[in-house]
């Protein structure tokens, strides 16, 4: 049954459709190729464990200049991003959730510049309508106000926290997928449980 939420694209950004990347499923399994021109990328910003945390995670972010400036990443977006990717609950991105997050970003860069039809540099509500249709999310006109009240300033929505939006998006259905076993678009919590979920992102 399709609802709200479940669309075809899934939010899944180049993963196949029933393998969105959950909690367990390594988007990028095998053993880590030295010749893979991320590799040097991520041994640039990773600190002596060989993991990136939020800071590094935002540094990389704001020198690439990802979001049409140079200005400071969004500390705050660069932390779910790691929560989003983080299997191992460690607070840091290895290798593959690093490359998994890069091949993301590159994904919602490129909606975002879609409907960025005015080149502003920013989204308003109607252009976050279409960006989120065109992930295959179908949520409501109510849920879509919801978000941009969130997530704009003064009715733009700025690529960083556009990000963050995608982020909580995908990851909050995730949440609600996997424990929607008849896949009717209701679920049980324990309270336990959807703290655990929600408050990761």
């Amino acid at each position: 049954m399709a609802y709200p939420g479940y669309g075809g694209g899934f939010g899944n950004f180049g993963n196949p459709l029933g393998q969105p990347g959950y909690p367990g499923h390594p988007a990028y399994p095998g053993s880590i190729s030295t010749g893979d021109p991320m590799w040097k990328c991520f041994l640039a910003i990773a600190g002596q464990d060989g993991e990136v945390d939020a800071e590094e995670l935002q540094k990389c972010l704001t020198q690439s200049g990802i979001s049409g400036t140079y200005s400071p990443f969004s500390l705050e977006t660069c932390r779910i991003m790691i929560a989003m990717l983080d299997r191992d609950y460690s607070g840091k991105m290895g290798f593959n959730e690093f490359k998994e997050l890069w091949a993301a970003l590159n994904s919602w860069k490129q909606n975002f510049i879609t409907v960025d039809k005015d080149g502003s540099g920013s989204v308003e509500h109607h252009e976050l309508n279409q960006a989120i249709a065109a992930m295959g999310y179908r949520l409501s006109p109510q849920t879509v106000t919801t978000i941009v009240k969130r997530y704009s300033k003064n009715g733009r929505i700025f690529f960083d926290d556009y990000v963050a939006c995608c982020v909580k998006l995908r990851a909050l259905t995730d949440f609600f997928r996997r424990r929607d076993h008849l896949q009717q678009g209701v679920v049980s919590f324990v309270y336990d449980d959807f703290l655990q979920g929600t408050m990761a992102v």
